[in-house]
């Protein structure tokens, strides 16, 4: 087997991707978040219900609907690091896969993926910055901290097919001291993952996180939310790749942003759950 990724406090094998998380870790009914003590190794996360020696941060994990079915017992559960970008100017970068992928095509993310099983947390997040948007940070230019776990698997509902992927996905918030501006002047996407990306003000993050699969009730919508994202909004602007190279302006209808995730599957381009759940966790960290 892989080395392990994800442990819980006091057990030496790592969780299999059978298990749930949320449920080894004594969350009850629903969706949570649950507050959740964790420390940060190379490659690993440790988690517990309680605090450990070792553990530096206590975040709100949380997972989808969990899948209910025969999975396999033989691999473990997986660990994933995205990092939510903000800039000077508090806006946030989201990167849209590109269709081909295997796994979540068409879906607004942020930069992220793997970590390595030697590789401090924060690196890996940077490094899947750079190989995705080609940003890279300079060192004194920005800060960090654990904004929370989501616990993820793919595909995301039954209706859709057995899981062939189980994550937990720590989101990183990176606060750059650059302007959005600056940013997106050394912005390179990758071809091969990104096919767009776009820069989201507190206020369409809101409408955005509003619509998380899952919640019991909605959240109130702005009323004056915009009919789209536009490239000349200062609060939002949103670029598409194109085949030569290239970028144009990408006018995105905000319901687009709005979508859950549908019963069946589809590749209809949306915002993914565990993003939403990040979103809203940055928002609470402006105090909003």
């Amino acid at each position: 087997m892989a080395a392990a990724r994800v442990l819980l406090s006091g057990r030496p094998e790592s969780v299999s991707f059978a298990q749930s998380v949320c449920g080894l870790l004594g969350a009850g009914p629903g969706l949570g978040p649950w507050p959740t003590y964790c420390g940060f190794k190379r490659g690993q996360l440790v988690l517990s219900d309680r605090p450990f020696p070792g553990a530096s941060a206590r975040l709100p994990l949380q997972q989808p609907r969990a899948p209910g079915a025969e999975l396999p017992t033989n691999r473990g559960v997986d660990l994933a690091v995205a990092v939510v970008l903000q800039s000077s100017d508090q806006t946030v970068l989201l990167t849209r896969r590109t269709r081909t992928l295997n796994v979540s095509p068409n879906l607004w993310v942020p930069p992220g993926g793997h970590v390595e099983p030697d590789e401090e947390l924060l690196d890996g997040g940077l490094r899947e910055l750079w190989e995705e948007s080609g940003l890279q940070l300079p060192q004194g230019q920005f800060f960090w901290v654990p904004l929370g776990l989501w616990e993820s698997a793919y595909p995301p509902r039954l209706s859709w097919g057995l899981p062939k992927y189980h994550h937990i996905i720590l989101y990183l918030l990176v606060i750059s001291q650059e302007s959005q501006q600056q940013l997106q002047a050394r912005i390179h996407p990758n071809p091969r993952e990104v096919s767009a990306l776009m820069w989201l003000g507190p206020d369409v993050a809101a409408a955005a996180a509003a619509t998380e699969d899952g919640t019991d009730t909605p959240r109130r919508l702005p009323q004056d939310l915009p009919p789209s994202v536009l490239q000349e909004m200062s609060f939002c602007s949103a670029v598409e790749l194109e085949e030569n190279g290239g970028a144009r302006p990408l006018v995105l209808p905000t319901s687009t942003l709005l979508r859950t995730t549908p019963a069946t599957a589809d590749s209809k381009e949306r915002v993914s759950t565990g993003t939403k759940f990040a979103l809203r966790l940055w928002l609470q960290h402006l105090g909003r």
